[in-house]
């Protein structure tokens, strides 16, 4: 799996609506609020049943109504083709 360059990642960034480099390492994250923890469950167990079958594990945080997402890939050292499809996801599964 190839790293995919930061230039890449900067266009794939605008087609991805509140996604953003972290500033800390090589990944992408952001932070999805939803009605309430129901809700966010509801998305985050979708989330995790396309993530088992792509076999690529989001690290994710939740509190409530909010769920903090940090998508890398850990074999490759930074974001890989995996991150962004499974970013896409998410975006179709809010």
């Amino acid at each position: 799996m190839s790293l995919i360059k930061l230039d890449e990642i900067a266009t794939i960034l605008a087609e991805l609506d509140g996604w953003e480099n972290d500033a800390n390492r090589p990944a992408l994250k952001k932070s999805y609020h939803f009605k309430d923890f129901n809700e966010a469950f509801a998305w985050m167990t979708k989330v995790a049943l396309y993530a088992e079958k792509a076999n690529h594990h989001p690290e994710w945080f939740n509190v409530w109504n909010r769920v903090d997402v940090t998508l890398t890939t850990h074999d490759a050292g930074g974001i890989t083709s995996k991150d962004i499809q499974l970013a896409h996801f998410m975006e179709k599964a809010r």
